[in-house]
């Protein structure tokens, strides 16, 4: 039975596919006096004899933590691909566990490996762990000119991620397939989006993207033009979509309730805003929920969860967000509910169109305080044989914070 003991009695290190030839003389004595080896069948195939009792890490990988955490006490190793903390297995185990238990020896990086092998410079590099990841969380990062570099699960993601690129309209990209850094059966392969892809590719891999071609690409200010987005008329147009986020004004880490999402322009321009942002819609209409949803998954933010009824009912249980946007079903029933719930500091971004709507913000400004803003928009259009002003709804903003 494992002794009892918070000492550090794990070790994550960082292994490569050059085995212990990749390894410190430090790092080679911590593997050579454990007590109990962990890894994937591919890291144990590289390990010399050894003393140690070896343990095969199940798939999927949460369901070998409960056996790694039942040897606390003994002095274990666990090997994992190169640096623990860079799209990692670090996260995933050290959260079981208190600081005193653990240390970890990085190896270098696939992508330090793979910047090295095509001479970019790594600062300058996105850096996209998308090996159990769908893969169209690339799309906010293809414009022309940057270089990308992707961890994927296998060859068949390969070609998945040739035919997503050209099918958003950079299908001049250059790609270089990097197999196995690092270790003897190492192998890099540059090819064309349209080339034939080999059907050797093989795990571990990675691929360098050059981005090119006259695909659309995603603006870092907010206010993406329409078009980026299926809807059915319902959606928060771009010019006031850009002026509602302002007033939101995300910041890294937060979460939005995007009360009548829609087609979902607003949660998806949040979440593209910063990477670690988090967003809840909450939409009656179950078709315009999925297309929501499409839409996120289609410009690279699938984290996007929509809550399928009517509010205020479909909030309860929801995650405390930071900010709020009412976009459809406003009332003077949500808002006060709202007021019961919503933390101390919450920004509140409420936008209408109709008469009643108007006159319902217009009275909860007097209650709530905040700032109510008219829009009114005009586009040139034909008149007859000219061209005039054609005006848009205007739009009645209130902006507050409870």
């Amino acid at each position: 039975m494992a002794l009892v003991d918070k000492a550090c009695w794990l070790t994550l290190l960082g292994w490569g596919e050059s085995g212990t030839a990749g390894l410190t003389a430090a790092s080679r004595e911590l593997l050579e006096s454990a007590e109990i080896v962990f890894g994937a069948r591919r890291h144990l195939r590289l390990l010399p004899p050894l003393n140690a009792q070896i343990r095969e890490w199940p798939v999927p990988f949460i369901e070998g933590i409960p056996a790694l955490l039942a040897e606390r006490g003994r002095r274990v190793v666990m090997l994992v691909s190169n640096d623990p903390f860079w799209f990692g297995a670090g996260t995933s185990l050290t959260r079981h566990l208190e600081a005193c238990e653990w240390s970890a020896v990085p190896s270098p990086s696939t992508f330090s490996l793979a910047a090295a092998r095509l001479g970019w410079p790594l600062e300058r590099c996105t850096c996209l762990g998308l090996h159990a990841k769908p893969l169209t969380r690339l799309r906010p990062y293809l414009q022309s000119g940057r270089r990308l570099l992707v961890l994927l699960r296998d060859g068949a993601a390969v070609a998945e991620l040739a035919a997503l690129v050209k099918t958003f309209g950079f299908a001049e990209s250059r790609l270089h397939v990097l197999e196995a850094l690092g270790g003897a059966e190492e192998r890099i392969r540059t090819l064309g989006v349209d080339d034939a892809l080999p059907e050797n590719i093989a795990h571990p891999v990675a691929v360098g993207i050059e981005v090119a071609g006259n695909g659309p690409a995603l603006p870092l200010t907010p206010g993406l033009v329409d078009n980026f987005f299926e809807h059915d008329g319902q959606i928060t147009k771009q010019a006031v979509r850009a002026l509602t986020l302002a007033a939101l004004a995300p910041r890294p880490g937060e979460r939005l309730w995007d009360i009548g999402t829609g087609s979902g322009s607003i949660a998806i321009e949040w979440l593209l805003a910063h990477p670690d942002n988090q967003a809840i819609g909450f939409e009656q209409h179950f078709d315009r929920a999925a297309r929501a949803r499409r839409n996120a998954h289609n410009l690279g933010v699938d984290w996007l969860d929509v809550n399928e009824g009517r509010a205020p009912e479909v909030l309860e249980n929801a995650p405390l967000p930071d900010a709020v946007f009412i976009g459809g079903g406003l009332s003077q029933t949500l808002l006060d509910a709202l007021w019961q719930v919503l933390p101390s500091g919450t920004r509140v971004v409420a936008n209408a169109v109709t008469l009643e709507s108007e006159a319902l913000l217009a009275h909860w400004q007097q209650q709530a305080g905040g700032e109510l803003l008219r829009l009114e928009l005009a586009h040139a259009a034909p008149m007859g044989t000219r061209r005039g002003w054609k005006a848009s709804y205007p739009i009645v903003q209130w902006r507050g914070v409870r």
